[in-house]
């Protein structure tokens, strides 16, 4: 993880971790020596984010969701599976009946608070990276985005390549961005050389099924 982390971070940078989660990736950009906002509005997942970060004076904890507008959100929580809840209603549509996704219940729902990368930005600082992973509600949060940063990460599913192609879409509208991609979790880039958002949505959308989901690397052009 640290290796590819690696490729867009180095000591003295910020990073956005946006749906940390439990803090894999903010851990690992710590190892690498860069300063962590990290959001994540579940309960659970935001206590373990502060029993292991919450006295390291490098990263900031925002129990928080990421979207499009100021205010708050319904949170669908997945109680068996925490890593898979979500503020998109479409994306729980898409995982009724597809392979692979037949267990998953999302059983409860919660108000959270909610923000936009540009309140991040404008309270915290441009960052020279931005990880999103929120589980179908990656292009609400790129619509909360105006700046063109150095690097952004998304993650995608093939239960909601639609989601996939507005982000691409978005992030041209930005800056001229070139693009990469990792499967799962190979930590390991599928091109040798970045590619246009063209050559990544057709990668994307020929992507079988089973191959589940990835996170996609854009990278600022000079």
């Amino acid at each position: 993880m640290d290796a590819l982390y690696a490729n867009f971070l180095k000591p003295g940078d910020l990073a956005f971790d946006i749906g940390a989660h439990v803090g894999d990736r903010t851990s690992s950009f710590r190892r690498l020596g860069a300063r962590v906002v990290a959001l994540e509005p579940q309960p659970g997942p935001a206590r373990a984010l502060r029993l292991i970060h919450g006295r390291d004076p490098q990263v900031t904890l925002i129990q928080a969701a990421c979207g499009d507008h100021e205010g708050s959100i319904a949170l669908r929580i997945n109680s068996a599976n925490p890593t898979v809840s979500t503020a998109s209603a479409a994306f729980i549509g898409a995982a009724r009946g597809a392979g692979g996704w037949e267990e998953q219940v999302w059983d409860r729902e919660i108000t959270v608070p909610c923000t936009r990368l540009d309140t991040l930005i404008q309270r915290h600082g441009r960052p020279d990276f931005v990880k999103i992973d929120v589980e179908g509600f990656e292009a609400h949060v790129l619509a909360g985005l105006t700046y063109a940063l150095p690097t952004v990460s998304f993650e995608f599913t093939t239960i909601q390549r639609d989601v996939a192609e507005a982000c691409l879409a978005l992030l041209e509208t930005l800056g001229p961005y070139r693009f990469n991609l990792a499967l799962g979790e190979s930590q390991r880039l599928d091109f040798a050389e970045a590619v246009d958002a063209e050559t990544m949505g057709g990668h994307i959308r020929a992507l079988p099924h089973q191959a589940n989901s990835g996170d996609v690397y854009a990278v600022l052009s000079a």
